[in-house]
């Protein structure tokens, strides 16, 4: 059996989703004690729960622990067979988070996942949003042999979420290494603005209008895609998700979401300001793309390598777990003024 300390390293929730992924894919039994063990409060909130119980019937597991507070978790998987299932957040909770949580499950299952999230935050604090999964992260996996596509059905934002997605997962039998060693020339910079029932104010246009001025003023050109939703009555909010790639295959991602009292320009400035930071350091993946990549990177046949502006608590948390649970070899570098990721 697994033993894993959730208290450990960054000591959150992604101790928990990574350790019941790999898990699962491992079809290795788990106990986890200590969960999110330096968040306040500790345990497992709503969006962690759910990740937990999605996970388990993704692969049949038994679990014990599974309630909200929990601190200790058991988690018995069984064959991960794919077919159809479905997760009730039930808050904002962050749907994002709970797809990083079984994406690498789906991979693999023995036939297509198709995966649908209702009732949670498509565009909340402290996560990615959904847009950079879908146009930042899955084109990067896909490099790897992930065949997964998502529609966005209903966004959801802070305090009401309510936002449904549903992905279709193709199974893969063998993951592709991944090697990313040089930033080349950016040949594009695209984003994607979206506002819920803001229409009226002009939010996603003035979102894109204040990050393509703020690239521009430094060098930078970008063409932006408007999104004025109204698939949510409940709900208003907005983001944006800018992203650039080069010719040498770096990918480099930055979002930003609207709160109240936030102003548009702000939120368009804020997702600029983060890619210009990838863009200026010359990282082949941004710092997010850095962390989530590991677990896939782990399980690929091969040598993986990339360079990150940063290592991140996440990065080294999720670096340790794959060496703890699969016992892949990950080695931090310094390149110059970047890190180097590199599993052997």
């Amino acid at each position: 059996m697994l033993e894993v300390d959730g208290g450990e390293k960054s000591g959150s929730g992604t101790i928990l989703r990574l350790s019941v992924a790999l898990a699962a894919i491992r079809r290795e039994e788990l106990h986890i004690y200590n969960v999110r063990g330096k968040r306040s409060p500790p345990g497992l909130r709503p969006q962690h729960l759910e990740a937990v119980l999605t996970a388990a019937r993704l692969c049949g597991a038994g679990v014990e622990g599974a309630t909200l507070g929990s601190r200790e978790l058991w988690f018995r998987p069984g064959e991960v067979v794919g077919g159809d299932v479905e997760a009730e957040i039930g808050t904002a909770g962050s749907i994002p988070m709970l797809l990083l949580t079984v994406l690498p499950i789906c991979v693999f299952a023995k036939r297509a996942v198709r995966l649908r999230v209702v009732k949670g935050g498509t565009d909340v604090r402290n996560a990615p949003t959904i847009n950079y999964l879908r146009l930042v992260l899955l084109p990067m996996l896909r490099r790897m042999g992930v065949n997964a596509a998502m529609t966005i059905h209903r966004y959801g934002y802070y305090p009401v979420g309510m936002g449904k997605v549903s992905v279709e997962v193709q199974p893969c039998a063998r993951l592709k290494p991944l090697r990313v060693e040089e930033f080349g020339g950016v040949e594009e910079i695209r984003g994607f603005s979206v506002c819920t029932y803001l229409k009226e104010r002009r939010v996603a246009e003035r979102q894109a209008a204040a990050a393509g001025e703020y690239l521009r003023a430094r060098g930078y050109e970008a063409s932006f895609e408007l999104l004025y939703d109204e698939s949510n009555p409940l709900q208003r909010g907005s983001s944006i998700v800018l992203w650039a790639a080069t010719d040498r295959g770096a990918l480099l991602g930055g979002d930003a979401i609207g709160e109240l009292r936030k102003q548009s320009e702000a939120v368009g400035r804020e997702a600029a300001e983060n890619i210009l930071r990838e863009l200026d350091a010359r990282a082949t993946v941004d710092t997010h793309l850095a962390d989530m990549l590991i677990p896939y990177a782990a399980l690929a046949d091969g040598e993986s390598a990339y360079l990150t502006r940063s290592v991140t608590e996440h990065l080294e948390t999720n670096i340790w777990l794959a060496r703890e649970i699969l016992g892949a070899r990950f080695t931090l570098s310094r390149a110059g003024s970047l890190y180097r990721v590199e599993k052997r």
